[in-house]
């Protein structure tokens, strides 16, 4: 540590015991995006314990990368290690290299084609049951879409439906209460009320039914088989020969259920609504997937070759990333000049650091061309993280972006989205920013891929 620090400030409105919690439950965004102006660090109570959030990309830049040997996975892993268990989100240290390097292979380019030819399929399939005229909730049909995509990659089809539907079922009662143990002192986990009892009793089935497709999936033999389970049960450590046990198995597998759905259902569904409050991008949109797609299914090549379709998608993981990650410090540090104890807790919301204002113009806006090239560059690396930075970030950044991209040029190749009235969707806190409710109704385009005369 150098010389004299600099208190860290306090943010205002904590409450004896409880700390800034209650602010947290009743308007998560909007208090984490209230932060930055009371510093590049700050220091808030999650019940009695004392939090200190980054607020700025230079401070986050500090906590991820420039000074990521001085911090582990926090508090809010811990409490959702009874989903996860110590899966790669969870892990640290030579666990986390050993565990990382063996699922490395898992996202390599050749294997994301196949993946992708499952996308394709799928995302056809669900333009294809859609009527003229029907309204539906984008959210839960995206939702759905991506559970059952994301099952397909992992599990082999004649042992991995119990599986689907458990995290159809389960996943979002655990997403929609995960925020909230993260910010509850701990005593509260042992209160009988419900959030606690469904988070408790979703977690437990989905472990058991992952773990059942485990035991299933060993029996049955992994030779020549290439779903993700398999895939897992079979790998080897190049280094020391090591394998995964199914514990180890069952972890990395909810892990990737739990990071690779969410993510994408709202991304996908947000931009979704955008275009259909924007038409002039939908438009743009639509006519380079035509150009470059025309009307065969889209493949993983065609995904960089759609330059708008990912303006589109950054624009909204800017807008709605993800709500709140947590690290702990192993030592004493030094963040832009406050000293912060070993053992402490850093915060920090991608959410809200996207929407500062000294990075963005107009932050609050949908703009896809800020993202054009000339103007992208403008940006410092560390000022758009949507999928973390350093040995931290999301291994499945590929699978996301190519899931989004296929199933979005898919759709609005065939269907103009309309919002429906009487409905503003809000974003609600979870893991991401996700949209509370989005009714939508679908119209067909004519020839040119244009939306029906009238759209607004």
């Amino acid at each position: 540590m150098s010389g004299e620090t600099i208190p860290v400030p306090k943010a205002p409105g904590g409450l004896p015991l409880l700390g800034h919690a209650v602010k947290l439950w009743r308007d998560p965004l909007g208090f984490l995006t209230s932060l930055r102006s009371d510093g590049e660090l700050v220091r808030v109570g999650f019940g009695t314990m004392p939090v200190y959030v980054a607020t700025s990309a230079r401070m986050v830049h500090e906590v991820t990368v420039r000074q990521a040997r001085h911090f582990e996975k926090g508090r809010l892993f811990d409490r959702v290690r009874p989903l996860v268990g110590n899966g790669l989100a969870n892990s640290n240290g030579d666990v986390h290299r050993t565990h990382r390097r063996l699922m490395q292979p898992l996202f390599h380019p050749e294997r994301l084609a196949s993946y992708a030819g499952i996308m394709s399929r799928r995302a056809e399939a669900l333009a294809e049951s859609w009527a003229p005229g029907q309204v539906i909730a984008v959210e839960e049909a995206i939702s759905a879409f991506t559970i059952e995509t994301l099952a397909e990659t992992m599990f082999a089809t004649d042992l991995g439906q119990a599986a689907v539907e458990a995290v159809r079922r389960d996943l979002p009662v655990i997403l929609k209460n995960m925020l909230v143990r993260a910010a509850s002192p701990r005593f509260l986990d042992r209160l009988p009320i419900r959030p606690n009892r469904a988070f408790d009793a979703a977690a437990a089935r989905m472990r058991t039914v992952i773990d059942d497709v485990i035991v299933a999936t060993r029996e049955a033999g992994t030779s020549n088989r290439h779903d993700l389970v398999s895939v897992l049960l079979a790998a080897r450590d190049t280094d020391t020969g090591a394998s995964l046990t199914d514990t180890e198995v069952r972890d990395q597998v909810v892990t990737i259920l739990f990071a690779g759905t969410e993510t994408t259902a709202s991304t996908v569904s947000w931009a979704l609504l955008e275009l259909g409050r924007h038409p002039e991008v939908d438009n743009e949109v639509v006519a380079e997937v035509i150009e470059v797609v025309g009307d065969r299914p889209v493949t993983l090549a065609d995904v960089p070759r759609l330059p708008a379709v990912r303006r589109v998608l950054d624009e909204v993981i800017r807008l709605y990333g993800v709500t709140l990650l947590m690290r702990r410090a192993t030592s004493d540090v030094e963040l832009g000049g406050h000293h912060v104890p070993a053992g402490s807790e850093v915060a920090f919301s991608l959410y809200a650091m996207h929407r500062d204002p000294s990075l963005f113009e107009e932050p609050d806006r949908f703009i896809p061309d800020r993202w054009l090239p000339e103007r992208r560059e403008s940006l410092r690396r560390e000022e758009f993280v949507p999928f973390g930075a350093g040995n931290r970030k999301c291994i499945g950044e590929s699978f996301s972006w190519t899931e989004a991209t296929i199933v979005l040029a898919t759709v609005l190749r065939r269907w103009a989205l309309r919002p429906v009235p009487g409905h503003t969707p809000r974003a609600a806190a979870s893991a991401m920013a996700h949209p509370d409710h989005v009714p939508m109704k679908v119209e067909p385009r004519d020839k040119a891929g244009r939306q029906p005369s009238g759209a607004a």
